[in-house]
């Protein structure tokens, strides 16, 4: 009985250190502030001056109708 339940029990403990439940969830946390970071850096660099200036010269240079 008691080789038995000590079986028992390690079957129980090598399932509990096996088993990945709740690991998606971890995954979609850390990419979810992954993505954060990335919006925020790319933010960042997009409202720049140096950005925002070539971007208006691209736009300038577009709309710009003399031949």
């Amino acid at each position: 009985m008691k080789g038995r339940s000590i079986r028992a029990l390690q079957a129980r403990l090598t399932l509990l250190m096996v088993e990945e439940d709740g690991m998606s969830t971890v995954e979609y946390a850390i990419g979810t502030i992954a993505a954060a970071a990335f919006g925020a850096i790319l933010y960042t660099v997009v409202t720049g001056d140096s950005i925002v200036t070539a971007l208006t010269n691209i736009i300038s240079r577009a709309l710009n109708t003399n031949v």
